[in-house]
């Protein structure tokens, strides 16, 4: 079946053409974003493969349906990227990745908090410059905190466990309660609960209408002060002016973040040779008590492999015209 995949970086295709192997469908590998100025470059592709970052909106699935395209399957478990429902209008049915390791995501916001709250990458960066001082340097022990998880599914879950093993007090928030979480150890509260009485906050929950800036100037402002926020999840949860205001009253007392609100410019590719023009990232970056990093949460061997074999299947599968196990219903 022909494929046209945008967003590739070497190791997509490397990963995907080892998937592929046996299904043997045409792969027409893009470096380029699918947007409306590059859908064109499917023309003649029954199916697309796209990446967290690519537009697929109303006007870009209308001239793919004009072209052929029947099937889009994202390489990620997040589809808010995705109009579904025009989707569904124009005939064309979207996949996406329900199920891949959860443990690199979880392990990662696990390392983030780590590094940020034990000013792992400024000892790193001291170090080499042959400054062994450790003055500004101090953390807190995670041992007896409170750590909020909002979003408990198979990730937060995951991340709590780790938590409690560290001999966290676990609290939770989810539109769909666990019992798995609460026999981790966890207990339900309230957002504004959560909030008030954690010591390390990390996001696991998908960005939705609902969810979108669930971190907000009001929600920090009800915050325990001196708190570190996490999110390995998905930009839009974090109003991030709103967290640069609070960093620099130390209401936020640090933030690591894998993802960022207006990521769909800066990441996935080498900007070192260029002039930034993100005011509001080039911000946070400053800051001390700081880690960004560029969406790698996901990026194990054992996820990058999952997720492209659930999508080479999913591919399969549409093409011999089977049911879609991963298809994403009309939103």
């Amino acid at each position: 079946m022909k494929t046209a995949v945008f967003s590739t970086r070497r190791y997509d295709k490397t990963m995907l053409v080892r998937a592929n192997a046996s299904a043997g469908h045409e792969l027409r590998f893009l470096e380029d974003r699918l947007s409306v100025a590059s859908a064109p470059l499917a023309a003649g592709c029954e199916a697309v493969c796209v990446f967290v970052n690519d537009t697929v909106d109303a006007e870009v699935l209308a001239i793919l349906a004009q072209q052929g395209t029947r099937l889009v399957a994202t390489r990620s478990t997040g589809y808010n990227q995705i109009d579904a429902a025009a989707a569904e209008r124009h005939g064309i049915a979207v996949v996406r990745v329900t199920d891949y390791s959860p443990y690199s995501v979880a392990e990662f916001a696990v390392g983030l908090l780590l590094a940020v709250n034990r000013k792992i990458a400024r000892a790193s960066v001291r170090t080499r410059e042959g400054n062994f001082d450790l003055d500004g340097l101090m953390g807190f022990d995670l041992h007896g905190k409170t750590v909020g998880v909002i979003g408990t599914g198979k990730i937060g879950s995951i991340f709590a466990r780790i938590m409690i093993g560290f001999g966290c007090t676990v609290v939770g928030h989810d539109r769909y309660p666990s019992a798995a979480f609460e026999a981790l150890g966890g207990r339900y509260v309230s957002v504004q609960e959560l909030l008030a009485c954690s010591d390390v906050v990390s996001l696991h929950c998908p960005l939705t209408d609902e969810t979108r800036h669930i971190v907000n100037a009001a929600s920090l402002a009800r915050a325990k002060r001196g708190s570190i926020l996490v999110n390995t999840s998905r930009g839009g949860l974090v109003d991030t002016e709103a967290a640069t205001e609070a960093l620099k009253t130390g209401q936020l007392g640090g933030l690591a973040i894998d993802v960022y609100e207006q990521e769909a410019n800066l990441f996935f590719q080498d900007l070192s040779s260029t002039i930034i023009c993100d005011d509001v990232i080039q911000r946070l970056v400053s800051f001390p008590n700081v880690i960004v990093t560029g969406h790698q949460a996901f990026f194990t061997e054992e996820a990058i492999g999952q997720i492209m074999q659930t999508t080479i299947d999913s591919i399969s599968a549409f093409e011999r015209g089977e049911a879609l196990l991963n298809r994403i219903p009309k939103s």
